[in-house]
C-alpha cells in the first residue's frame, strides 16, 4: 500500500526510469524516487533552484556565522541543523540503533564554537556525511520498509524520507535569504 502522498508525488513519473547510473539495479522504483528527491534536495541540480550543498558553497566561516538579529539563526547554524535531521532520519531507518551524531546536543546548535574556517568545513564536512550514510540506508530498503512506521514514530518511513528533502529545500530557501541580506551572491533582497 503506497501512501497518498507519495501516491501524489509519484504521479506523472515513469518509473521505469526514474534511477540514475549510480543506483543499484536492486533499487525499487519507489527507493529511486525517494533517492532522487533526497539527492535533489542536497547536491543534484534540480529545476527548483539551489538545493542546499549549493547554497552553502563558497560561504566564508564569517557569512556562516552572522546573524540577520539578535536569537536568529545563522547560516552556521542551518546547516548544522539539517545534518541533525538527516541523522534523525538516518536513526529511524537503523531502527533505533543510536551510533550518535557527532556532535552534543540537537535540533539546534549554538554555531560557532569557534569562528574559523577549519570548524566551518568540519561542520560542513559533518553535513555531507550524514548525507551519505541516509543515502546509503534509503538504498538498502525495500518497497515493505518504506510502508512502515518506526516504533515511536507517527510517520511512515516513506514520508520521513520525503519530508527530509524538503527540509533540506526549505532550509536551501532560508540561507539563500540569509546570503542576499549580506549582499553574497549579487543581487538585492527586493529582487
Amino acid at each position: 500500500m503506497v501512501s497518498r502522498s507519495v501516491e501524489t508525488f509519484l504521479a506523472g513519473y515513469d518509473l521505469g526510469t526514474m534511477a540514475t547510473k549510480a543506483e543499484a539495479p536492486s533499487v525499487s522504483p519507489r527507493v529511486a524516487l525517494l533517492l532522487q528527491a533526497t539527492d535533489q534536495g542536497y547536491d543534484h541540480k534540480s529545476w527548483h533552484g539551489p538545493v542546499l550543498r549549493g547554497t552553502l558553497r563558497g560561504v566564508t566561516a564569517e557569512q556562516a556565522a552572522w546573524r540577520p538579529a539578535p536569537g536568529r539563526h545563522s547560516i552556521w547554524e542551518l546547516a548544522v541543523h539539517a545534518a541533525y535531521w538527516k541523522y534523525s532520519i538516518l536513526r529511524r531507518l537503523r531502527k533505533g540503533e543510536r551510533g550518535g551524531f557527532p556532535l552534543p546536543g540537537s535540533n539546534w546548535f549554538p554555531r560557532p564554537a569557534e569562528l574559523s574556517e577549519q570548524a566551518w568545513k568540519d561542520d560542513l564536512r559533518v553535513l555531507a556525511e550524514m548525507h551519505k550514510e541516509l543515502r546509503q540506508a534509503i538504498e538498502g530498503l525495500s518497497d515493505t520498509d518504506l510502508d512502515s512506521t518506526p516504533e515511536g514514530s507517527k510517520t511512515r518511513l516513506d514520508n520521513l524520507i520525503l519530508g527530509g528533502a524538503f527540509h533540506d529545500i526549505y532550509h536551501a530557501g532560508q540561507i539563500q535569504l540569509l546570503k542576499r541580506l549580506q549582499g553574497i551572491g549579487g543581487g538585492t533582497v527586493e529582487g
